[in-house]
């Protein structure tokens, strides 16, 4: 799930010399904040006529002068957090502002979705059935090698495409190493097992609130949009990412010398210490059903059945479509959080305790998100937005769709590095990408899988995650190998994703 990256475990620094670590994504949107309000005064204003849907009209951008002196700037940088979370854009001048007569521009209702989601995962994990289950599966599993590889990456990759499972796999590794050594794999096989596994699901999340819902919300689409391409991606990237784990593991298994990281001693120790865990409960069994029940649901409920079905965009829902948004699924996750707590017995105290701690480890990602929407804050009220699409219009007309597609997903690659965090680079890159979807003749669908793909592909590789430095550190692979192991891999999968999106562009 999107949360600060954070690394594993500081060493002692060297006396007199401090340690330089990568700023968290709340800094580096507090950095983006003050420098975009810096350019305000360099870029000028401007804007495009729109619609009746608020989409700008290709060719119709001309210069207007922003409104407010110094003064007036100095305040909308001092309000953009505020702004960000429920600032409100008038309906006449069309500037943001807490007190203003409108509709809501800030992100209140992906802040509250993400603190639900948060409490939801939290009270899940504090039943155990989660956990036991993978264990179980696992240890079912431990004497068939590529079948155990194929069946934890693929949980891994459901819980990654679903709800953006991720920093949550760093408590599986004192299992899955030892069955791996058991096995006559090496540790790297179970490091690419673990990240691997949930990575991919992220990077081709089908409804991931944390990277398509806050990117559908800031590009102005449902979460259903899009969904039968990225569920064909999620299903081709899951089976060639396990296949790339499982010829490797075959290749160590055969031949133990051709392994990237060799054998630690007391491996063989460490692998007969496995133990069988206990048996699934009927609660347990229950709570997983449930779990799944809730998903399935959310699923159901933001899916555009009519236009999926019918192939047509403007296709009239029908008339069980619920067309749920953030706020009902906000709704769903905080119910749905308070009924598993009870069908586990978890008790009034626990649960009421699980849900305010799950919302406090959440409220990180929730506060980038709106950072990152008070940035977007600053350039309408500055009325630059559209001077920045305007002087990237020129380059997207009468560009291929195709093209167009791949050139999302390449642009974003640089930037997912910038900014650590999903939501937060998510919601301050749909503003201006996904009106040049509308300018390029391309599904606003489309930018969201190419840039969910490119924020994806980074995290499986990037040093400034706790997921990738501390999975390494867990699995004790070394950093510099494990790159050495993944980037075939990577080039791979960014070939794949070039061929879904451009496929997407032209289909869509």
């Amino acid at each position: 799930m999107d949360q600060p990256p954070q690394g594993p475990a500081p060493t002692a620094a060297a006396p007199g010399r401090r340690k330089i670590t990568f700023p968290s994504a709340l800094t580096v949107l507090a950095i983006v904040t003050l420098a975009v309000w810096a350019l305000t005064f360099v870029i000028p204003s401007g804007t495009y006529r729109r619609n009746d849907t608020g989409k700008p009209l290709q060719g119709t951008y001309h210069r207007e002068a922003a409104p407010g002196d110094f003064v007036h700037r100095l305040g909308d940088l001092f309000l953009s957090p505020v702004n960000g979370l429920y600032g409100i854009r008038d309906s006449k001048t069309g500037e943001v502002a807490p007190d203003a007569v409108g509709a809501l521009y800030g992100s209140a209702g992906v802040f509250l979705f993400v603190l639900a989601i948060g409490a939801f995962i939290t009270v899940v994990f504090a039943t155990g059935a989660l956990d036991r289950g993978i264990e179980r599966l696992a240890h079912r599993l431990r004497e068939r090698g590529a079948l155990l590889i194929a069946g934890v990456m693929t949980v891994f990759s459901l819980l990654g495409t679903v709800e953006g499972f991720a920093e949550e796999t760093l408590g599986f590794y004192g299992l899955i190493v030892p069955l791996m050594l058991a096995l006559g794999y090496d540790r790297m096989v179970a490091t690419g097992t673990i990240i691997l596994g949930a990575g991919v699901g992220v990077l081709a999340s089908t409804v991931n609130p944390f990277a398509t819902g806050v990117a559908s919300s800031a590009a102005d689409i449902s979460l259903g949009d899009g969904i039968a391409l990225r569920f064909a991606m999620w299903i081709v990237l899951t089976a060639v990412t396990i296949g790339y784990v499982i010829r490797y593991a075959h290749k160590v298994r055969t031949d133990p010398g051709r392994s990237l990281v060799g054998f630690l001693p007391g491996d063989r120790e460490l692998a007969a210490a496995a133990e069988e865990p206990p048996e699934l409960t009927g609660l347990q069994k229950a709570v997983l059903g449930a779990v799944t029940l809730v998903f399935a649901f959310m699923i159901f409920s933001v899916i555009p059945w009519a236009s999926a079905l019918t192939g047509k965009a403007d296709a009239t829902p029908y008339g069980w479509e619920l067309g749920w948004s953030f706020a009902q699924l906000a709704a769903l996750f905080l119910v749905a959080a308070v009924l598993i707590g009870v069908l586990a017995r978890l008790g009034e105290q626990q649960v009421s305790a699980k849900i305010v701690q799950g919302a406090g480890d959440f409220i990180a990602p929730a506060l980038t998100i709106v950072l990152a929407r008070g940035v977007t804050v600053i350039m309408n009220n500055a009325r630059i937005t559209d001077t920045v699409l305007h002087s990237i219009e020129g380059a997207v007309s009468g560009t291929p769709a195709a093209l167009f597609g791949v050139m999302v997903y390449i642009v974003n690659l640089p930037l997912a590095f910038l900014i650590p965090s999903t939501s937060g680079h998510a919601t301050l890159a749909m503003p201006i990408l996904a009106p040049l979807a509308d300018f390029a003749g391309v599904a606003r669908s489309v930018v969201v899988t190419a840039w969910e793909a490119a924020s994806g592909v980074m995290n499986l590789w990037v040093p400034t995650t706790a997921v990738i430095m501390g999975g390494v550190a867990l699995a004790k692979v070394g950093y510099d190998k494990y790159l050495r192991f993944v980037w075939p891999l990577l080039l791979l999968l960014s070939v794949l994703v070039c061929g879904f999106v451009a496929l997407g562009a032209v289909a869509g």
